[in-house]
């Protein structure tokens, strides 16, 4: 029976991901490196031999058993390991173990911590948070980490939780912007631009151009943005001047 021989030299067994398909009555697993099955299959890599740690496929990675060439034959219609290797790749589930899923939701709950702090501020200082206070609270909040989604996605519930479930006062760090266009436009949309303002620090309505320079959430910057695009026809411009600003 095949054996996998691990020198020293190389990454620990401990350090693979296995991916594990059932077919055919049979269960075919392959050895690859940490966090290079994800990569395969949003292709950014695209090279089987640095996804591989071992370029076969089994039916026990831990113990070393290789599968039978029949047994291939019989639950993929062939014996090609690269192709087999790629259906696994695809259609299996990446087996992980528990200390490696505590480390890897840990991992995930810092980021999100860490995306949030860059996020928001404390209402009554417009200073951002410590991620270490982002994290205490995401735990008083009781804000659970889903491990199938990235720390980006999961960053508007984060602080949503945080406002309704945790002690700690947090909010939206707010964007200053400068919004001008000729005077014509201003008068017909100046209305709709100031509806996404949380304050309006300077308002002049000039001969020609109309400037407004005012805090707005994050969330309205889109929202202002796309007004300007379709109402504006490239007439109308918004500037950020800073992301965290103080009134």
């Amino acid at each position: 029976m095949s054996k996998i021989n691990q020198p020293s030299n190389q990454i620990k067994l401990t350090n693979v991901s296995i991916v594990r398909l059932k077919k055919g009555g049979k269960r075919f697993e392959i050895a690859c490196y940490k966090n290079k099955v994800q990569e395969w299959r949003t292709g950014v890599e695209t090279n089987l031999d640095d996804v591989l740690q071992i370029s076969n496929v089994f039916t026990n990675v831990s113990k070393g058993e290789v599968s039978k060439t029949n047994d291939l034959q019989k639950a993929f219609g062939m014996t090609d390991v690269s192709e087999i290797v790629k259906e696994i790749l695809k259609k299996g589930e990446v087996q992980v173990g528990e200390k490696e899923r505590d480390h890897d939701l840990g991992a995930l709950r810092k980021e999100i911590a860490t995306l949030v702090a860059e996020k928001c501020e404390d209402p009554a200082t417009q200073r951002p948070y410590a991620v270490g206070m982002i994290e205490k609270a995401m735990a008083e909040a009781g804000f659970s980490v889903k491990p199938d989604k990235t720390a980006k996605s999961q960053v508007s519930a984060c602080i949503k939780q945080l406002q309704s479930d945790s002690t700690l006062p947090i909010q939206r760090s707010r964007m200053r912007v400068r919004v001008t266009m000729p005077t014509a436009d201003g008068k017909r949309l100046r209305e709709k631009v100031l509806e996404g303002a949380q304050t309006v620090e300077d308002d002049q309505m000039g001969q020609d151009e109309w400037e407004v320079i005012m805090l707005i959430d994050p969330g309205q910057f889109r929202v202002i943005n796309d007004l300007l695009q379709k109402e504006c026809k490239g007439r109308g411009r918004m500037e950020t001047m800073t992301i965290s600003a103080t009134s």
